[in-house]
């Protein structure tokens, strides 16, 4: 895969380029009753409440070459997660920190935080829901990545992704504002790119269909994943491929796949034309 800053610019003062990684996954899930929908809501948030997501977030900044400089995690109830981080470029040594900051090691003696993210941050919000009539769940993770300076949220892209069943992956990255060179001269992007698959490993690639809508003229990425083969035995939740008729096979994979089709695609598939 490239690697970013292959060339490295010599500027004039410091990087002003603004990087953000918009990354949103989509896991799907067939639950045969009411119950079985209550329960796998119960197991997405179990499995990935604040403090594993919490986690997750610090290893795409140690990943991408930053430091947490402060996390703020809330845990939703009924269902659901948030959290953010701000963090920085450079680590920044303890004494130059505000005391405000909450590194995740003490917790803050106020109820409510309020978090300025006026450097680089990453966030993650978590969404589960299921379908009213045809017993499918969907877990949706929405993760933005937003660094200045040389470090890119594109070195996390491969961890993100190995982070989470991904059944569809929706990637949106833009480069922003501009910086000087020594000579001058504006730069409005100090890397080479020219998609996002770029950057995924061809493993992952091999995986999944994929679709690609670039403005190379902004320096705005955009691309979309969709798993290729549907194991059923892997969307079945409290029952197994063994426990169904043939017929039943049939529809569950008919349901799965058209909602995965419908969010791939962004349009609602009508069954009756």
């Amino acid at each position: 895969m490239p690697k970013i800053n292959e060339n490295k610019l010599r500027l004039y003062g410091f990087n002003n380029l603004t990087k953000s990684l918009s990354f949103n996954i989509y896991d799907i899930c067939y639950t045969k009753t009411e119950e079985d929908r209550k329960r796998y809501i119960e197991y997405i948030d179990e499995q990935y409440n604040s403090e594993r997501l919490t986690k997750i977030l610090k290893n795409v900044t140690e990943s991408i070459g930053a430091s947490v400089l402060n996390i703020a995690k809330q845990d939703y109830d009924p269902q659901g997660a948030s959290v953010t981080l701000l963090i920085s470029e450079e680590e920044v040594p303890l004494y130059v920190l505000d005391p405000s900051c909450n590194r995740g090691v003490l917790t803050p003696t106020r109820e409510n935080i309020v978090g300025h993210l006026d450097k680089s941050h990453v966030t993650v919000h978590t969404y589960p829901e299921s379908h009213p009539e045809n017993n499918i769940s969907t877990f949706r993770v929405d993760i933005d990545v937003s660094t200045c300076g040389t470090i890119s949220p594109l070195k996390a892209l491969n961890y993100l992704i190995g982070s989470f069943d991904s059944d569809i992956i929706t990637i949106d990255y833009r480069v922003r504002g501009f910086t000087r060179d020594i000579e001058g001269n504006k730069h409005y992007i100090d890397h080479k790119i020219s998609s996002i698959q770029d950057y995924i490993a061809s493993t992952t690639i091999d995986r999944y269909s994929l679709i690609d809508m670039n403005i190379y003229q902004s320096n705005i990425f955009h691309t979309k994943m969709k798993i290729k083969d549907i194991d059923l035995d892997n969307y079945l939740f409290e029952i197994s491929e063994e426990d169904l008729c043939e017929e039943e096979k049939r529809e569950i994979f008919e349901q799965l796949n058209q909602e995965m089709t419908e969010i791939f695609y962004g349009i609602n598939i009508n069954n009756s034309n």
